[in-house]
């Protein structure tokens, strides 16, 4: 196996991935602590609004680190020895330069403004998103059904594992999105109107009914780093 010390492609790679994980939980913890204040009617709209602002920007963290991990994670494997001929080299680099176009999806939906362009964006990271669950989810329940998945003979359980961790982390973000969407009606409502009950009670509703989903990426993504440091049943990794 390659070793961990000194200035190497494998050492980086543990750096990168461990950073990723601190930001993207780290942003996540930012954004729900936000999203307490949004909740207060107590609040004037002006500082339920700034709460709105830090919620958004800070989102970009976690968002960001989602993307990131993939190729991040495909990088510590083509740095070992076992995982070079199959994910070093060229394979490497395509999923790198895949793993940057959705970066900028993900940027470019952000941003994005009313239109054409900004819906053709929106569907584009959606697609992406769907794509990468059935992709990942299917490799994960290929490797763990395989007596040698994919030609390994060292038992990568674990790594099918952490694959359906980050695919279901995924769904959790879109389903996130799901609950969140009458959030943005019943907001512009609240800043016109001043709100009401049944305004509150939506706003509500959408931020409470997304924090199952919330926890849900919170644990999974402590699983999949439990399961890349211990690598339970792996016989080499």
């Amino acid at each position: 196996m390659t070793g961990t010390h000194g200035w190497t492609l494998h050492s980086w790679a543990i750096l990168l991935h461990i950073v990723l994980f601190a930001y993207w939980l780290g942003g996540d913890l930012g954004v729900f602590y936000s999203s307490r204040f949004i909740l207060k009617p107590e609040l004037s709209a002006e500082a339920r609004g700034v709460a709105v602002k830090i919620m958004h920007v800070v989102d970009m963290s976690p968002r960001i680190c989602l993307v990131l991990f993939l190729p991040s994670g495909i990088t510590l494997m083509a740095s070992d020895d076992l995982g070079r001929d199959v994910f070093g080299g060229w394979r490497l680099a395509a999923v790198w330069a895949l793993a940057l176009v959705w970066l900028w999806l993900v940027i470019a939906d952000y941003r994005r403004g009313p239109g054409r362009f900004g819906d053709l964006v929106h569907r584009a990271d959606l697609a992406v998103r769907g794509a990468l669950i059935v992709v990942l989810l299917g490799a994960a329940a290929y490797t763990f059904a395989a007596d040698e998945p994919f030609g390994a003979t060292s038992d990568p359980a674990w790594l099918a594992g952490k694959a359906a961790a980050y695919a279901l982390c995924i769904a959790a973000g879109l389903m996130i999105r799901v609950r969140l969407k009458p959030f943005g009606a019943a907001w512009g409502t609240l800043l016109a109107t001043g709100g009401d009950p049944r305004v509150e009670r939506d706003i509500r509703g959408s931020v409470q009914g997304s924090i199952p989903y919330v926890l849900a990426i919170w644990t999974l993504v402590v699983v999949a780093a439990l399961l890349g440091v211990v690598k339970p049943g792996s016989t080499a990794w």
